[in-house]
């Protein structure tokens, strides 16, 4: 039965919180990143359209199964990485399974050392196991990235090591270059192949004071994604050597990713390697400076035991831990964009406790307009927000 309009409560008839923050991130004047991929399928489309132009011609065939402009993209893929070839995948997921499939046939040993906190193990539902036969094996479950040490522990031999770079669920962390490169030597005294999880990749290159390629050359293989960092519409690459990427090509037919025709995912990557790709160090410089500003505003304002993760962000992305629930927080930030036009957290707010909660945050071009002094101006008017406002949530969902 369909209630009727007095039958349905006040909260009911309210729009959720996730739709209230939603609406904020494409409408608010000021925030400091706003996602491309939260818009309008004409807002896609025409930004699509107008970027397609300037970076493939498009007056030439469309792609089918994988050619012409998928082609394209992928030799460019190669030729930023420094590799013999890259693959075009429709997911990250399966370019990694492919990935480290092909390597244990290689190797003779199906188990992959990770990081407890990596993506496939928190994200994916278990499909190097499920899917692709592969046995994952913890190599740390420390909040931070894998060190030597953690891979000369290991008690068992693994075909190879999986490094996420930057490791997200940690902070969007990144050792050091002389970590990085120890723990890459320490696999393989190991005979363990290297296979970089590079979804973000792209962004490191501030923190490691190196080229994209010099980076993946230290690893076997790399995976790197298309719209986490640039905007594109979706869609992964798989690079490395010829070889390899030949026989990961007959794996994604096998796995159902030989799609017919991908041009609109493939222009859109080729636009957010010409666009965003060199912007990315800005992002991550300017990061620094709202990272600092943000715990300056917190300190002015006297909020308690707050904390920005990493204090100095390693990348464009950082988390901000606050002591309260987060239905709280995520009324608290909805609240500011509504009635000041700012939207200071546009991420949605987790617990990881009684009363203790975080939330991912960085900047994108749109945050580059925020000065530090817009930060902890922010930053303060929130933090009043919090200890003024008693007023009960909406619905979260």
């Amino acid at each position: 039965m369909i209630p009727r309009m007095s039958d349905t409560s006040e909260d009911e008839q309210r729009p959720s919180i996730r739709e209230r923050r939603l609406t904020a991130m494409r409408t608010a004047p000021r925030v400091l990143a706003r996602a491309g991929w939260r818009g309008t399928l004409r807002e896609r489309l025409t930004e699509l359209t107008a970027a397609a132009p300037e970076v493939y011609d498009l007056d030439e065939p469309a792609d089918i199964y994988g050619d012409g402009v998928v082609a394209a993209l992928e030799r460019r893929v190669a030729e930023l990485l420094g590799t013999e070839a890259a693959v075009f995948f429709p997911t990250g997921t399966m370019a990694q399974q492919v990935a480290l499939r092909c390597w244990a046939a290689r190797t003779g040993n199906t188990a992959v050392a990770l990081h407890a906190l990596s993506h496939p193990e928190v994200h994916e539902r278990h499909a190097f196991s499920q899917v692709s036969g592969l046995r994952p094996v913890t190599v740390s479950q420390e909040p931070r990235p894998v060190t030597a040490a953690d891979v000369h522990g290991l008690d068992e031999p693994v075909g190879a090591l999986m490094l996420e770079l930057p490791l997200r669920d940690a902070g969007f962390l990144l050792p050091s270059w002389e970590e990085l490169t120890e723990a890459v030597e320490a696999a393989r005294e190991r005979e363990a192949v290297v296979h970089f999880d590079g979804a973000r990749l792209w962004e490191a290159t501030e923190h490691f004071g190196r080229p994209l390629a010099e980076i993946a050359a230290l690893a076997d293989s790399v995976y790197v994604s298309f719209y986490k960092s640039l905007g594109g519409l979706g869609g992964a690459a798989l690079a490395g050597p010829a070889s390899l990427v030949e026989e990961a090509r007959t794996w994604r037919h096998r796995y159902g990713g030989m799609v017919f025709q991908q041009f609109p995912t493939a222009l859109s990557a080729l636009a957010g390697l010409e666009r965003e790709l060199p912007r990315l160090p800005e992002y991550v410089r300017h990061a620094r400076v709202v990272a600092a500003a943000l715990r300056e505003g917190f300190a002015e304002a006297g909020l308690p035991w707050a904390r920005v993760h990493p204090e100095v962000p390693h990348t464009h992305d950082f988390q901000v831990w606050l002591p309260y629930e987060p239905e709280v927080l995520a009324e608290a930030a909805v609240r500011q964009a509504e009635e000041t036009g700012t939207l200071l957290f546009a991420g949605a707010w987790d617990s990881r406790g009684p009363g203790l909660s975080f939330t991912e945050t960085g900047v994108r071009a749109a945050g580059l307009a925020w000065t530090a002094q817009d930060v902890r101006e922010a930053a303060v008017d929130f933090a009043g927000r919090l200890a003024r406002d008693d007023r009960p949530p909406g619905p979260v969902d």
